[in-house]
């Protein structure tokens, strides 16, 4: 695997708005009315801006991540990401920062899934986040992932967007729903939709991969510069101005797909801010993907995974007119 290089072009930033505390157990099986001892468990700072924060420094890349966090599960979260990620901004606000436990059952394999409820997010505390992701993003990468809060404007990623493509930043987008659908508009540097989110996006069924490979180019000549969609077991897509490539990530034993989705976008983020080419982005992406799913509970992948990871990750070019099924 070629080292990592940071962004020739300014900071690499994320920005969590709902943190919480990730407890993951695994069990042999759920039983009614029993009390039950995890054979493995962990606990990890969670988020999927934190998770792509910390998946960026096991790639060897300084990353700024920024959140709010609230109470003594905020004190945790924090105290446990400082360990990881090396620039961490913390605004302190009102309440209890969220718990969410994701339990990992192996027979038969099946993955639940509780996500708590954070406190509210105050505006002053908003605007003090806001200000610092300007500050650092502009000229370099800013990722804007998760839903906003409660009472927050839906508008606020597009917002976002625009103030810092104007700054000279590129923002990557991991969300759905309306908040993607308005932030797509601001012209985005990538996007990371799964196939159903696209759909949700686009108002219409997506069933053969050439409607993914034709939406995402449509996507790219509207400017957004690079789309990169997740197929689930059949890969992904990444589409951008120069073409389209088709990648199948290694098989790996699944223990948990908490943060692979995350760990996906850290690997393309790094990838294309150091300039690599979007087929060694999208191999790179896949790999830390399924290195997240191979960790127990909420643990993502480690550095010393990805040369065997990416060995085994199959990328090609599609042909315009044939790009299977």
């Amino acid at each position: 695997m070629r080292n990592p290089e940071p962004a020739a072009t300014g900071q690499l930033v994320t920005l969590t708005l709902q943190p919480g505390l990730d407890v993951s157990y695994e069990v042999d099986t759920l039983l009614d009315d029993r009390k039950l001892h995890a054979s493995h468990y962990r606990v990890d700072p969670g988020g999927n801006g934190i998770n792509v924060a910390r998946g960026l420094e096991r790639l060897g890349l300084p990353a700024h991540a920024c959140l709010a966090v609230a109470g003594e599960i905020g004190e945790l979260i924090e105290r446990l990401l400082r360990r990881q990620v090396r620039h961490v901004h913390a605004v302190r606000i009102p309440g209890e920062t969220r718990i969410n436990a994701t339990v990992q059952q192996a027979r038969p394999p099946a993955q639940y899934e509780v996500i708590g409820s954070g406190p509210p997010l105050p505006e002053a505390a908003l605007q003090d986040l806001l200000q610092r992701v300007r500050g650092l993003g502009a000229g370099g990468v800013v990722a804007l992932t998760g839903s906003v809060p409660p009472g927050t404007a839906v508008g606020l990623y597009a917002t976002l967007t625009r103030e810092l493509r104007a700054l000279g930043g590129r923002v990557a987008l991991d969300m759905q729903g309306e908040a993607l659908a308005l932030a797509v508009r601001e012209r985005p540097w990538l996007i990371k939709p799964n196939r159903w989110e696209l759909e949700q996006l686009l108002g219409r069924a997506l069933p053969r991969i050439e409607d993914v490979r034709r939406e995402a180019c449509t996507l790219v000549r509207q400017g957004v510069e690079h789309v990169c969609v997740s197929l689930g077991a059949q890969g992904a897509l990444l589409a951008a101005a120069g073409g389209v490539w088709r990648g199948m990530a290694p098989r790996v034993a699944v223990r948990s797909t908490v943060g692979a989705g995350d760990s996906m976008l850290a690997g393309l983020m790094a990838a294309l801010a150091r300039g690599d080419a979007p087929e060694q982005a999208l191999g790179l992406g896949l790999a830390c993907g399924s290195g997240t799913a191979a960790q127990p509970g909420t643990e993502i992948f480690e550095a010393a995974q990805l040369p065997e990871l990416l060995g085994r990750t199959r990328v090609r070019r599609l042909d315009e007119a044939r790009t299977g099924a």
